[in-house]
């Protein structure tokens, strides 16, 4: 299935996309797409909804993130080799983990919001995890079983926050906007191989990211089980896992966002953004 939050910022409703590609109403059967209705057994009863008598929403309508109430938002930092490497930083023995403010988090078309006195904000596409039980001190071998489904995301970074000053990297990776999320929640079964799935990132239609999940340093099975040997993953947590080559820090000299710059990224399965950066 792919899972959709539609409607105005705060007041987003349920839906799903059916066969078609058309979007559907599933309001009647939950109040939101929320933690209580990511176990397997619940998208198991999503699943047998008969969606043609669901009622059709326009295709204009806003889509919000696709996860809502997100308690963290949880990143991995230098995931993949070559990113490290265009970041002039090592590959970490073991992932590094920082966390987003999930007031960051927005809907794949809502606009990109510079802040104040910015010069260096920067975008990563990412595949984001959804998590859909409590995983606590998870073993290897199970740690797909926790796993409720996949989304694409724009880890946002304002590289002087993040990097310039003193402190940890949070602060330049939490701003306003600095979360797009969506524009589906694609539940696992959609996706049987989340190691071999293409990804790719535009600025005004110039590629700058071109790869692939198989580059992880540490796949989507060794994240879950390793973070939750620090920390309870709970239903709707989300997971970052890192970025492939290409960002504006990589490049020389960097490139960085300005406003009215376009954003368009992708992951193969996940469903594509599209944001426009505008002055806070």
């Amino acid at each position: 299935m792919k899972l959709v939050r539609f409607g105005t910022s705060g007041d987003e409703k349920p839906g799903v996309i059916d066969e078609h590609g058309k979007l559907r109403d599933l309001s009647a059967y939950m109040d939101d797409i929320t933690a209580q209705n990511l176990s397997d057994e619940k998208l198991f009863e999503f699943s047998k909804i008969n969606l043609n008598t669901r009622p059709i929403v326009d295709k204009s309508t806003r889509l919000g993130p696709c996860v809502s109430g997100v308690g963290k938002f949880i990143c991995i930092g230098l995931n993949y080799a070559d990113h490290a490497k265009e970041a002039g930083m090592e590959v970490p023995p073991e992932p590094v983990i920082f966390m987003k403010a999930t007031s960051a988090i927005c809907g794949p078309t809502d606009p990109i919001l510079l802040p104040r006195g910015s010069v260096k904000t920067d975008w990563e596409v990412e595949l984001a995890v959804v998590i859909g039980k409590k995983a606590k001190y998870v073993e290897l071998e199970d740690a797909m079983s926790y796993v409720a489904g996949y989304a694409a995301s724009n880890d946002i970074s304002e590289r002087t926050y993040q990097l310039e000053g003193s402190g940890h990297w949070t602060k330049g990776k939490s701003c306003d906007s600095f979360g797009p999320l969506g524009p589906y929640l694609v539940t696992k079964d959609e996706i049987p191989d989340p190691q071999n799935l293409s990804m790719w990132l535009s600025v005004n239609g110039q590629k700058m990211q071109d790869g692939s999940t198989s580059t992880m340093v540490y796949g989507v099975e060794f994240l879950v089980h390793y973070i939750s040997q620090f920390m309870s993953l709970m239903p709707g947590d989300i997971i970052s896992t890192g970025t492939p080559p290409g960002v504006g820090l990589g490049m020389k000299p960097p490139v960085y966002l300005k406003v009215g710059d376009i954003v368009t990224l992708g992951i193969e399965g996940l469903g594509e953004h599209n944001q426009t950066v505008i002055a806070e």
